[in-house]
């Protein structure tokens, strides 16, 4: 139990200065490629998932406590798309009445630009590896810090506590990034609570994210609102 609570503290520490290095680093250069279709980018996430697994594994805990057992597939899949796609929808409309009502410094859309699909090649590529990176993060904060650390805390004080840490990953979107990751995290969290599985939160994710870059694509002037250039942008 040592090996896996001392590991997945470190994984999550790995994790949050990996992220906090990318956004010191899309700050100071403009990218030309699509930053989630790094092979060193992916071969990083499946590394981390191949050790939240085996972190899992030596806790010795079943694996329905990491919600890797989905009763009701059908259901959970069903949910997760009922949950995603309406906030999906919300997310565009709260950062415009934000940025109207605060300004742009309250959110930028720095991440969203290093992953935009530039070509209808990336169209493809770019939902495939979303699927690893959201994987990850949903292995690490709901299977591994909400399941897995379960024996030690009340689920909903891990839930709050990890979805605090969440939303200040996400950093480089600003204030509203924050809030947003924040209450997003305490939404996957109380699903995978409810469900006792990950497929929901997972599903629901994956969901908001892909849709983001939807969005993003079909309205640039929400790029252009902050000087970023969208000429490479199909």
């Amino acid at each position: 139990m040592t090996l896996f609570v001392v590991g997945t503290l470190a994984v999550l520490v790995l994790l949050a200065w990996a992220t906090l290095r990318t956004a010191v680093f899309l700050r100071q250069v403009q990218l030309t490629f699509n930053l989630l279709l790094l092979p060193a980018e992916n071969i990083f996430r499946f590394v981390l998932i191949a050790v939240c697994v085996w972190l899992a594994q030596s806790s010795g805990q079943p694996y329905a406590q990491f919600g890797w057992r989905a009763a009701e597939p059908a259901r959970e899949i069903v949910v997760g798309l009922a949950v995603g796609i309406p906030v999906a929808l919300i997310l565009p409309l709260l950062t415009r009445w934000a940025v109207a009502r605060f300004g742009p410094p309250v959110y930028s859309p720095v991440v969203v630009r290093s992953i935009l699909p530039r070509s209808r090649r990336e169209w493809l590529l770019v939902p495939l590896a979303l699927v690893p990176s959201v994987f990850l993060e949903e292995l690490l904060f709901r299977s591994l810090l909400l399941g897995g650390f379960a024996i030690f805390a009340p689920p909903i004080v891990l839930a709050i506590l990890w979805s605090i840490l969440f939303g200040a990953m996400h950093l480089p979107q600003g204030a509203l990034g924050m809030v947003a990751a924040a209450l997003l995290g305490l939404l996957f969290s109380a699903m995978f609570i409810a469900t006792a599985s990950l497929l929901a939160p997972f599903i629901a994710h994956y969901a908001i994210n892909l849709l983001q870059l939807v969005w993003a694509s079909k309205d640039k002037t929400w790029l252009e609102s902050y000087g970023a250039n969208t000429s490479g942008y199909p």
